[in-house]
């Protein structure tokens, strides 16, 4: 059984909910830091209802399926480029059994340019599940969204939180570039959250569901518009008197500086100019018009033979296509 944000707090001692300062020991040599949880998320909330955008899946009314589609596609993915391809899957797959009696290729072909293809697989494979072990329905209580295809514990977390307005630990990038600035004093958070981070993050999650589920989509809010990654809109935000790095100065994290992912001409990118042949293509391609969109072979066959382990791609004769 995979676990859960929620079964890593639970080993942790938790202190009663106050309106004041908190400390409390988390582990052998551990200890949370002292902060106010009701006055950030308090100043946070009023932030945000002043400044949400306004986000085709955030609105009353959207489906918890709509709501799903959208994790799937926001991850590793800028919110400006999911909003089209969003609405368009939903056009064509308005329900689990919309994508699910569909052919898998279908879902790649319908990806699109969203990049990290093999979501749209797995999103193919849950919309399957759903309409095989849960009646058509997106599940609602974690262990069931855990068991979906593609259904880490974040995106259990979100769809739990934002589809049915449950309390949960949602923590994406966003959310934990705030808790580690504003409450670790912390320019950036490390790879994987740690134990003390998930305790800093669960005690900020107020105890009522509505409210919880409203902190959740602001924090993320507040971590995407200003406390950004790079040049963090510091005079704007709300939380800034509580904010441990902001009154540390804003030292640097320890260390290299960060580098982005590079592209250009790594087996990504062969991967992707593969895939958009295929997508194109009404029928299945020969070798030579692969060559055509790649023209170095090792790599070219490298990157072919993943997008076939992925499921991405499927051998047709000496022929290419995307899998039925």
């Amino acid at each position: 059984m995979k676990r859960s944000i929620g079964s890593a707090v639970g080993s942790i001692r938790q202190p009663r909910r106050g309106l004041g300062t908190v400390s409390s020991v988390t582990s052998p040599g551990q200890q949370l830091p002292v902060f106010r949880p009701d006055e950030i998320v308090t100043r946070t909330l009023a932030w945000y209802a002043e400044h949400a955008r306004d986000l085709p899946w955030r609105r009353p009314g959207v489906t918890p399926w709509a709501v799903l589609v959208s994790e799937f596609m926001l991850q590793q993915t800028p919110v400006e480029r999911v909003r089209g391809p969003w609405a368009a899957w939903l056009d064509r797959w308005p329900s689990p059994e919309a994508l699910a009696a569909a052919p898998a290729g279908a879902a790649v072909r319908a990806w699109g340019r969203l990049g990290y293809p093999r979501r749209a697989l797995r999103l193919h494979a849950a919309a399957v599940v759903i309409c095989e072990q849960f009646g058509g329905r997106v599940p609602a209580d974690r262990e069931s969204l855990l068991s979906l295809p593609g259904g880490g514990s974040y995106t259990a977390a979100a769809v739990a939180s934002f589809a049915y307005g449950r309390r949960d630990v949602v923590l994406d990038t966003n959310v934990r570039r705030v808790v580690n600035r504003v409450v670790l004093g912390s320019a950036h958070p490390p790879a994987a959250a740690g134990r003390l981070e998930v305790a800093v993050a669960e005690r900020l999650v107020p105890l009522e569901p509505p409210r919880a589920a409203r902190w959740a989509v602001a924090s993320m809010e507040l971590g995407a518009l200003v406390c950004r990654a790079r040049d963090p809109r510091c005079a704007e935000c709300p939380v800034r008197e509580d904010c441990a790095w902001h009154l540390a100065g804003c030292p640097p994290s320890p260390g290299p500086p960060r580098r982005g992912q590079a592209y250009t001409g790594t087996d990504r990118q062969c991967r992707g100019a593969l895939l958009a042949v295929l997508r194109r293509a009404d029928e299945a391609v020969t070798a030579d018009e692969l060559a055509q969109a790649w023209p170095q072979s090792d790599q070219r066959d490298r990157a072919l033979d993943s997008l076939v382990s992925d499921g991405l791609a499927v051998a047709v004769g000496d022929r290419w296509a995307l899998p039925g």
